[in-house]
């Protein structure tokens, strides 16, 4: 059972996993937050890693509050609630090891939440790598999504990314955090996006808020990624299927058109970047039917 105690304005739980120099940039940019020093805490969890990271926390220790703590591998999802065990926070903030916060983004979630105080508020995620066009690739995909869910307020948005991610603690406790049960870094965020609304609650997008995203991809982590992508999305359908909800929705064509014409006007090399959207498509469809037919057997 997850168990807050509210001392603080914000808890920030990062979870990580063998990228201590990525983690080093994530921590530094949270050092120089400007927000106040004694309002937030930063919980570092160490997802079961072979890298020593007291290197990366110690520096800035006399900077901030920031703690590390450690468990058994047990993927993101766990990371983050093992971390929400410790916070202190009367409101939670997400990111993760390989992304950068803006010196403002604390303020820009606080301001978010104190208007919407039951809702989950997610920022604007910015590619921190704009000359890897793969990981322009990816971050055009969830624009797209993001975009496309703006343009349907019948459905509203359904959907963040837990690199830039905050609520009020309650309510996060209450709904017991993350799936614990999906344990890969894909569609465990989705799964909790859902599961948020099924309990009423409201989704605010804070742009203002930002985050940068370091992932540097090739085309095999970008195939990797994708496929990935694909295995959780038939985790977080069969977990909404536990919850009485087995219905998978299949996009329409417009949907599927308009995410190929997305690159156009908004990137370099549109061309390309629209092809590589097509190849992280197959890739989504071919994880999602392999982990279908294999489930737990599939390879991490």
């Amino acid at each position: 059972m997850l168990i807050v105690t509210q001392l603080l304005e914000f808890s920030i739980i990062v979870p990580t996993y063998n990228r201590p120099s990525a983690l080093s940039r994530c921590v530094q940019s949270l050092a120089v937050l400007d927000f106040p020093r004694d309002a937030f805490e930063v919980i570092v969890v160490d997802d079961g890693g072979s890298a020593d990271l007291t290197a990366v926390i110690n520096p800035i220790a006399n900077q901030i509050n920031i703690r590390l703590a450690r468990q058994a591998n047990s993927g993101p999802a766990a990371a983050r609630n093992h971390g929400a065990n410790l916070a202190n926070g009367r409101y939670l903030a997400f990111t993760d090891d390989d992304c950068r916060v803006d010196a403002g983004w604390l303020s820009a979630l606080q301001a978010a939440l104190e208007a919407a105080p039951q809702a989950l508020v997610g920022g604007k995620v910015v590619n921190g790598l704009p000359h890897n066009r793969y990981s322009v690739a990816s971050q055009l995909l969830i624009d797209y999504l993001y975009s496309y869910a703006q343009k349907r307020p019948s459905s509203g948005l359904r959907f963040f990314t837990s690199n830039n991610l905050a609520m009020k603690s309650g309510p996060f406790v209450a709904m017991d955090g993350f799936n614990e049960t999906m344990p890969l870094a894909a569609g465990e965020d989705r799964e909790f996006c859902d599961r948020w609304l099924s309990h009423g609650h409201e989704m605010v997008l804070a742009s203002n808020a930002l985050v940068y995203h370091d992932h540097h991809l090739t085309i095999k982590g970008f195939w990797r990624q994708h496929w990935n992508y694909g295995r959780g999305a038939f985790q977080f359908h069969r977990q909404r299927a536990k919850r009485g909800d087995g219905r998978i929705h299949i996009e329409s064509f417009r949907f599927y058109w308009q995410l190929l014409r997305f690159p156009f006007g908004r990137a370099e090399a549109p061309a390309r970047q629209a092809l590589l959207l097509f190849i992280a498509q197959i890739a989504n469809a071919l994880g999602f039917f392999r982990e279908k037919q294999f489930g737990s057997k599939t390879s991490q």
